[in-house]
C-alpha cells in the first residue's frame, strides 16, 4: 500500500531534515511507528544526543517540493509503493523516497547496470553498445549513472528497450548538463530518471557514491566495462559485491590503464563478460520468470516494525554509556547491546539521539561508530 498525501508530506519532511539519512529514517519509523510521530520527537532526540538545535523540514517546504515535482511530472515513489524496485527495497539503507521522472513501472523490470570510464575508448564504447542492446533485447532494463562515456553509451543503446538513469543531484540540476537532451530522450522512450535528492540539489563529490549504491542496488548484476584503478565504477563494483549482486567485468589490454580495474575484478572472482550471453547465462537462473528473490538484511525495515511504540525514552546516563562504548571503529549493534547490558530498544533510541546530534556514523551490516 502506498502513502496517503499526508504521509507523503511527513515522509518527505523527515528525510529532508538534518542528519536523517535512509538508515536513520527507518530506525525512526521502527521506534515511533510513523513519520509524523518521529518528526515530533526529533528536537528532543537531538537535544538528548548533545545538539541543542536541529533543522526539521517544514510542512511548507515539503508542500513546495511536491508541487514543483507535480508541475515537472515527477512522481515520488515510496518504499511502500508497488513500483519501488524490489532488489533495492530489500537493502539496508534503501532510499525511503525516489523522485522519478518518466515511467515508474520500468523500475519493476529486472535490470542490469552497465558502468565504466568517462574517458572510454572506442572499443569500450563499442562493447558497451553491444552489451546494452543485447541485454535490452533479452528483456532486461539497463541502469547506469548518466555520466559521460560508458554510462551515456549504455543509455543511448537501450533507449528503445528501456533504460534507467540514476542521478547524483536533483532533477533540476542534471549533471553533466550536456546530457540533458539524453534525459529527455530517456523520458520520451518510456525510461525513467531517478534520484533520492531534493529537486534543486547541486551534486557534490560525496553524492556520486550514494548514487552508485542505487545503480547497483536496483540491478541484479553490474557490468564494469572500463575503469581505472581508482574510479567511481570500481566503487559501484564494490557496492554490488556488498549487496550480493553479480559482478561482471569486460577484460582489456594490460597496456590500457582503463582495463586495470576490470582485469583486477576478474582476478578477484568477477565473471568475465565479452558478450550479452555471458550475463544472461548467470542471471537467468536467478531471475527466472518470477523475478529475483532477495532475502532482506536483518536491519532492513519491514512494515511490521512500525507497529512497535516505545514506552519511554532512555535517560541521559544510558545515552552517555552507549557513546562511551563506541569508537571510530564500526561495531555491530548486537555487540553494543551485549556490552552495554541494556535492552535493544534503549540502545536503539540512544543511537538515534547520537545520530541526530551528528555524533554517529552508520555502516552496512547494522554497524555503528562514533564520529571523530
Amino acid at each position: 500500500m502506498g502513502l496517503s498525501d499526508a504521509e507523503l508530506i511527513d515522509w518527505l519532511r523527515l528525510i529532508r531534515s538534518d542528519n536523517v539519512g535512509p538508515r536513520t529514517f527507518f530506525s525512526l519509523l521502527t521506534q515511533f511507528g510513523s513519520a509524523h510521530d518521529a518528526l515530533e520527537a526529533l528536537p528532543e532526540l537531538a537535544r538528548r544526543g548533545g545538539r541543542l538545535l536541529i533543522r526539521v523540514a517544514s510542512r511548507a517546504e515539503a508542500e513546495t517540493e511536491i508541487a514543483s515535482a507535480h508541475r515537472q511530472k515527477i512522481r515520488f515513489v515510496s518504499w511502500r509503493d508497488a513500483e519501488y524496485p524490489a532488489p533495492l527495497k530489500a537493502l539496508e539503507g534503501a532510499p525511503p523516497l525516489l523522485a522519478v521522472r518518466g515511467n515508474p513501472t520500468i523500475l519493476t523490470r529486472p535490470a542490469v547496470a552497465i558502468v565504466g570510464s568517462r574517458n572510454a575508448s572506442a572499443g569500450g564504447l563499442r562493447i558497451t553498445e553491444t552489451l546494452a542492446r543485447g541485454l535490452g533485447a533479452a528483456g532486461l532494463a539497463i541502469a547506469s549513472g548518466l555520466a559521460r562515456g560508458v554510462d551515456t553509451r549504455a543509455h543511448e543503446a537501450s533507449l528503445k528497450t528501456g533504460t534507467i538513469a540514476v542521478i547524483a543531484g536533483g532533477h533540476e540540476r542534471i549533471y553533466p548538463a550536456q546530457n540533458i537532451p539524453l534525459v529527455e530522450a530517456i523520458i520520451a522512450n518510456g525510461g525513467a530518471v531517478v534520484t533520492e535528492m531534493p529537486l534543486t540539489w547541486e551534486p557534490r563529490a560525496q553524492d556520486f557514491p550514494r548514487r552508485n549504491r542505487i545503480v547497483s542496488g536496483l540491478s541484479y548484476g553490474v557490468v564494469i566495462v572500463e575503469a581505472a584503478k581508482r574510479s567511481g565504477s570500481l566503487i559501484t563494483a564494490r557496492l554490488a559485491g556488498e549487496q550480493g549482486r553479480e559482478v561482471f567485468a569486460v577484460p582489456g589490454s594490460p597496456l590500457d590503464p582503463r582495463a586495470e580495474g576490470p582485469n583486477d575484478l576478474i582476478r578477484q572472482g568477477a565473471t568475465l563478460c565479452a558478450k550479452p550471453e555471458h550475463v544472461i547465462e548467470v542471471l537467468e537462473p536467478i531471475i527466472g520468470g518470477a523475478g529475483l528473490e532477495i532475502e532482506p538484511t536483518r536491519s532492513a525495515f519491514t512494515e511490521e516494525a512500525t507497529a512497535f511504540q516505545p514506552t519511554e525514552m532512555p535517560g541521559g546516563a544510558e545515552t552517555g554509556r552507549v557513546a562511551d562504548l563506541l569508537s571510530p571503529t564500526p561495531i555491530p549493534v548486537d555487540d553494543l547491546v551485549q556490552m552495554s547490558g541494556m535492552p535493544l530498544r534503549v540502545v536503539q533510541i540512544a543511537l538515534l539521539e547520537l545520530d541526530l546530534a551528528g555524533r554517529l556514523e552508520r555502516y552496512g551490516g547494522n554497524r555503528v561508530a562514533i564520529r571523530n
